[in-house]
């Protein structure tokens, strides 16, 4: 079986981060342990960077570190080419467009921010097509 190639949202490593239970912390470990291989751009790190040391959400420092160091040493960083079809958010075209470029499943606690295409996926269905 190939190792999966997946784009987190945010919102995933957040919830990992503050629910060490939860199905999105599972997908975290299923990369620690190298079942998966997470891929990213610049532009997705600098909105981790931006979101996962914000005070308000109480993230300790070290917790944070640990998962930026890892999906850099670990991960797969690529170039994404922006598509210009709609989206919701903005914001989460750069997920989008990673994905897709990379032909890796995107992994999102907001699937309706996306447009409804199969690689798009929330945590549940990711495990649930994983097992």
């Amino acid at each position: 079986m190939s190792i999966r190639r997946v784009v987190l949202d945010t919102n995933i490593l957040v919830s990992a981060l503050l629910s060490r239970e939860g199905v999105p912390a599972k997908i975290y470990r299923m990369f620690v342990a190298r079942a998966l291989i997470v891929v990213y751009c610049e532009e997705i790190l600098e909105e981790y960077q931006d979101v996962l040391y914000r005070p308000r959400l109480k993230i300790p420092t070290g917790d944070a570190d640990i998962i930026m160091t890892a999906i850099q040493d670990y991960g797969e960083k690529v170039t994404v080419k922006p598509s210009d079809g709609f989206m919701i958010d903005e914001d989460d075209r750069i997920f989008y467009d990673a994905a897709k470029h990379a032909n890796a499943t995107l992994i999102t606690g907001n699937t309706k921010h996306y447009p409804s295409e199969s690689f798009i996926l929330t945590p549940t269905a990711f495990l649930e097509s994983n097992s």
